[in-house]
Parts: structure tokens; C-alpha cells; sequence
């Protein structure tokens, strides 16, 4: 029973620092867009939080984990409403004592409403709320738990070999996915494009930004180190040892290969790159060495700087990097499991059907979504609503305030 105290404190250790990641998310997000949208962007992350936990409770959790039957083609089941915990769900013999089913809902949870705050960056200072929220509601209620179900759930895909240690397909390209579909159907922010060559739409705090990837960072260490499953310590401290090794690979590399291509040295990609380089990480961070975690984190690195470039050359305007880091790393960092694991059984073909596999369902249904309400209700805001800013038209009020001082 003391080892099983002692797994499931760690655990909601990671809970907690997988939650605090949200506060990394949206510090982010609004460092890297305008002043004008900060109330905005803020509500639909606490909206994504509250709500993916309440969706994660009422149905998420049990589509994820189903306990498919034997036999079963393993694609979707579903094991009913609510959480009611089995006979042995707070005992050593629930996940081989590695915490308790309470903690177990709770730290997938987190991780449920993370897939929709990615795409929540990505179409930043354009896009309704409304449709937004109920982007948000059939996405993190139904898409990701399905998907997660296919390996995590011991779906399809799990027993096909294929390996996703943390979410790099499973978290980061699921919400990757939909928000290239939805940066593709919103269209650019105004002033983006001028002569068909996209022009910076600067944010309005990089002290906000490069304060949410530090916190992401920290984030990373509960996102990884708790997908462990316990408080194994030869696993978890490896996990984190090279979840910041390729973070650090990552950061480093897109700083010089960004200073190499644009002639500057430009913090905002120093800060993308240490981002990809935890998304590149996490599909394989227990199952590598600390060399082959500062390579995958370094051609993340470099991936980040020509992917940026490559989503700016193709007319689509993605005002914090979302596809770049999370779509573009995750899907590199879920390959590279092929490439580099220790675990002979990983095989690159079975890495490259799951990404497949993930792309034609996340796609496909990130579209019926969101082109049925750009039909519908419509996505974008008015002309006149982005230019004057979402938080004066959605919200009627402003993140800062002036403040004047009574003369007496």
C-alpha cells in the first residue's frame, strides 16, 4: 500500500503540472497576438479547461478507455456514463498499483482538453466564439477520445505495435490536425498578406510569451514524467532527463538556423523550437537515450524554422506557430520512435500507419465540423469586429484597462 501512496501522489504531482500547462497555453497565445484580443483568447482556454473536464466526465473517459471485448476491431466502443470506479479502483491491483482510478480520470483529463487549445492559438483574433465553443465541445467529447482509444485504449493501434508514449500524435497532432483545417477554412487575419507576401503582425507582449513556454516547459515534466504511470524512478527520471535535452536541443538549433536563414536572432523562434522540441520528444521520451533525444529535439529545431516559413508561403496565417510545433514536431517525434527507440519491437512502418491513420480521422472530422458551421452560423468575425478587436465586440470589455491617477 506504500508503494501505491507513494505512485499516486507523483502522479497527481503530474496532474497538477499538466493543468498548470494551461496557464502556459494562454500566456502564450496572448503574448504572441494582439492587445486588442486578450480577453478572448483567455476565455476560450478557461472555456476549454472547464468544459473539456465536465465532457471528459460525462462521456470522454469511457470512450477513451472502453475496455474493448476480445475480438473486438478495436475502433470505438464505449463503456457508459459517469466514472463509477470498479471493485478494485482505489486498490494496488487497479493499473498494477500504479495510482488510483480518481487520479487515473483526472490526469487523462488534462490532457483531454489540451488537443483543442492548440487549434484555440491557432485561429486567434478572427474566429467566433461561439463556433469556437462548440468546436471545442464535439472535438475534446468526442473526436480525441476516440482516437486516444485506438493505442491508449488498447484500440487497434496498440495491438498493431504502434507506440505514443506521452501524445505526440495522440495530444499534439490530433489538435494539430484540426487547426490546419481550421486556419485553412477561417482564411488570414486582415493585413497579413500584402502582395501576396506575409507581412508580421507583431504580438503585443513577448515577455507573456517567453513566460508561457517556461511554464510549458515545467508543464512538460508532469506531461511526460506522469505518463510513466507511476513513480518508477529509473523511468521517470530518464523521461525527464531527455524531455529537457531535446527542449534545449530544440530551442538552441531553430535560434541558429532561424539567425542563419533571416539574419537575426529572433526570440519568438528560439521559443518555438524549445516547443517543438518537447512535442518531437514526448511520443518516445522513455524509450530513448539522452544523445538520441538532443538529435530528435534538433531536427525539431530545424523543422521549426522551415515550417513557419513553409505555412507563411502557402497563404495560411497561424499567429502563434500551432501547426509548426504541434502538427509538424509531433508527427517528426512519433516517426523518430521508428528511427531511435531502444525498444527493438518499434518499427518505422508501424509509426508511419498510426500517423496515417490519425491524419485521415483527425482531418476528416475536424472538416465536417467546422466547414457544417462555416455554413451554418459562419466562423469569422466581421471586417469591423477584427480591425476594432474581439474584446470590445464578444466580450464588451478590455484587458488593460487605463488607469488615471485622481488630481488633486
Amino acid at each position: 500500500m506504500e508503494l501505491l501512496t507513494t505512485n499516486n501522489v507523483w502522479m497527481m504531482i503530474c496532474t497538477a503540472l499538466v493543468f498548470f500547462m494551461h496557464t502556459g497555453f494562454a500566456f502564450l497565445e496572448i503574448g504572441l497576438t494582439r492587445q486588442k484580443n486578450t480577453i478572448n483568447i483567455l476565455f476560450k482556454n478557461i472555456f476549454i479547461i472547464t468544459v473539456g473536464l465536465l465532457l471528459y466526465y460525462i462521456a470522454g473517459f469511457n470512450l477513451m478507455y472502453p475496455g474493448f471485448a476480445e475480438g473486438s476491431a478495436g475502433i470505438i466502443d464505449f463503456a457508459g456514463f459517469g466514472i463509477t470506479p470498479p471493485e478494485n479502483g482505489m486498490t494496488p491491483e487497479y493499473a498494477d498499483g500504479g495510482y488510483t482510478w480518481w487520479t487515473d480520470f483526472l490526469f487523462q483529463g488534462m490532457f483531454a482538453a489540451t488537443a483543442a487549445t492548440i487549434v484555440s492559438g491557432a485561429v486567434a483574433e478572427r474566429m467566433k466564439i461561439g463556433p469556437f465553443m462548440i468546436f471545442t465541445v464535439i472535438y475534446v467529447g468526442l473526436v480525441y477520445p476516440i482516437a486516444g482509444s485506438w493505442k491508449w485504449g488498447g484500440g487497434f493501434l496498440d495491438q498493431m505495435g504502434f507506440y505514443d508514449f506521452a501524445g505526440s500524435t495522440l495530444v499534439h497532432s490530433v489538435g494539430g490536425w484540426a487547426a490546419l483545417v481550421a486556419v485553412w477554412l477561417l482564411g488570414a487575419r486582415i493585413g497579413k498578406f500584402k502582395n501576396g507576401k506575409p507581412q508580421a503582425i507583431p504580438g503585443h507582449s513577448i515577455p507573456l510569451a517567453t513566460a508561457g513556454v517556461l511554464i510549458l516547459w515545467l508543464g512538460w515534466f508532469g506531461f511526460n514524467g506522469g505518463s510513466v504511470l507511476s513513480a518508477d524512478p529509473e523511468l521517470t527520471s530518464l523521461t525527464l532527463v531527455t524531455t529537457c535535452l531535446a527542449a534545449a536541443a530544440g530551442g538552441v538549433v531553430a535560434a541558429f538556423v532561424s539567425f542563419l536563414k533571416f539574419k537575426n536572432l529572433d526570440l519568438t523562434m528560439f521559443l518555438n523550437g524549445i516547443l517543438g522540441g518537447l512535442v518531437g520528444i514526448t511520443a518516445g521520451a522513455d524509450v530513448m537515450t539522452p544523445e538520441s533525444a538532443i538529435i530528435i529535439g534538433a531536427i525539431a529545431g530545424v523543422l521549426i524554422v522551415f515550417a513557419v516559413a513553409f505555412v507563411d508561403a502557402i497563404k495560411l496565417d497561424d499567429p502563434v506557430g500551432a501547426i509548426a510545433v504541434h502538427l509538424i514536431c509531433g508527427v517528426w517525434g512519433t516517426l523518430a520512435v521508428g528511427i531511435f527507440s531502444t525498444n527493438p519491437d518499434h518499427t518505422f512502418l508501424i509509426q508511419l500507419t498510426g500517423v496515417a491513420c490519425y491524419a485521415a480521422f483527425c482531418l476528416v472530422s475536424a472538416f465536417l465540423i467546422i466547414f457544417t458551421l462555416k455554413k451554418t452560423v459562419g466562423i469569422r468575425v466581421s471586417e469591423r469586429e477584427e480591425l476594432e478587436g474581439l474584446d470590445a465586440h464578444e466580450h464588451g470589455m478590455d484587458a488593460y484597462p487605463d488607469f488615471r491617477l485622481n488630481e488633486h
